[in-house]
């Protein structure tokens, strides 16, 4: 990717580049890869995205409008959301998708769904849930059953976790789709429950679904490394207690989801998607330590095992990831020394018990 065009920023006589301008960002994060592209090509539509309105809900739905149109197609695209997180709903108006704003746990609305072949699932609830489990149960259970329902006669691709596994070792390589499970947690327990209304479906009703077992993703203003780098910036001490990590770059994890319906079928087909490495916190604090020249600050015991998953599968299937790890700490250290927006979101990467 061409770094002249980006804006530069100077720390200490060290340049680091932003890939694009700042406000070029979402275009960046929502380019559809020739692979995805090649997948859509042979993808029935119109297709709708449940839970647009989240983190990569934007990202998804201005990534399958690009790419039909690079395909001259105008099936719909439904954006389906209560969007209360992070957009209103004008922000997908403005794309020309077809805009469905309303709560998932009204029956009426469920009902009111346009009938898609194909549906992108990104419905989740996780912040905020420590104290009431009632509401992950609503959210990642319930509605789960009632829209894979709804949408039984359609390919599902479905969001899940890579928390869905138990804690692993950094040397074992990371957790395979068939690895045990062991969530950790209520809120990772009702990921699980999640993929479990999925399966159901899918096996009652022969209903072609992928779940995308997903950790990190990661851009300029959210996730694991935005976190670490911007606690390094802040001389805030970096917590050690999971000492390792997965990411890959959010357009990566994308495509990889757009490219998952290759995969869909009855039984339902897990699937991991995020970065080759397992990577040290550690290692991660000093590297962007060194873009800021500073000395990183550090807190708690490094724990022998966490989340981690092997994604050999998927990249095999689709590709290794075009984002490397040194690219995204560059253009993550770029956006904290200019002072970037973030959506104020901190991960809880570092929880070991499972609340958030």
């Amino acid at each position: 990717m061409n770094q002249s065009i980006g804006d530069t920023v100077s720390s200490n006589g060290s340049e680091l580049a932003l890939p694009c301008a700042t406000e070029d960002v979402d275009a960046l994060l929502s380019q559809p890869s020739e692979e995805a592209i090649d997948v859509l090509g042979e993808t029935e539509g119109p297709i709708i995205v449940l839970g647009a309105g989240g983190k990569m809900g934007l990202h998804l739905c201005t990534l399958l409008k690009r790419a039909f149109s690079d395909l001259s197609r105008s099936d719909p695209i439904y954006a389906a959301s209560r969007f209360q997180s992070l957009r209103d709903a004008s922000a997908y108006e403005q794309l020309g998708l077809q805009v469905l704003k309303g709560d998932f746990r009204d029956d009426e609305l469920v009902k009111s769904l346009p009938d898609c072949p194909t549906v992108f699932y990104l419905v989740g609830a996780k912040f905020g849930t420590s104290n009431n489990p009632q509401l992950l149960r609503e959210i990642n259970v319930e509605v789960a059953r009632e829209l894979a329902y709804r949408y039984r006669g359609s390919k599902i691709v479905a969001l899940s976790t890579g928390c869905v596994y138990s804690y692993v070792l950094p040397e074992s390589g990371g957790s395979l789709e068939n690895s045990p499970m062991n969530p950790i947690g209520e809120y990772a327990r009702s990921c699980l429950e999640r993929e479990i209304q999925f399966q159901e479906i899918s096996k009652q009703y022969n209903t072609q679904v992928a779940l995308i077992r997903l950790n990190y993703s990661v851009e300029f203003r959210y996730g694991v490394l935005l976190d670490i780098g911007q606690k390094v910036f802040d001389d805030d001490p970096v917590d050690l207690t999971m000492s390792h990590v997965n990411v890959i770059w959010q357009n990566d994890a994308l495509n990889h989801t757009v490219q998952s319906l290759e995969i869909a079928d009855t039984p339902a087909v897990p699937i991991n998607v995020t970065g080759a490495d397992m990577l040290s916190v550690r290692d991660l604090a000093e590297a962007f330590a060194k873009r800021f020249s500073i000395r990183p600050r550090f807190a708690g015991a490094e724990s022998e095992s966490m989340w981690l998953s092997n994604a050999s599968k998927s990249h095999r299937l689709f590709g290794p990831p075009k984002v490397g790890v040194e690219q995204m700490i560059d253009w993550i250290a770029a956006w904290i020394l200019q002072g970037g927006e973030t959506h104020g979101k901190p991960t809880g990467f570092e929880t070991r018990d499972g609340k958030f």
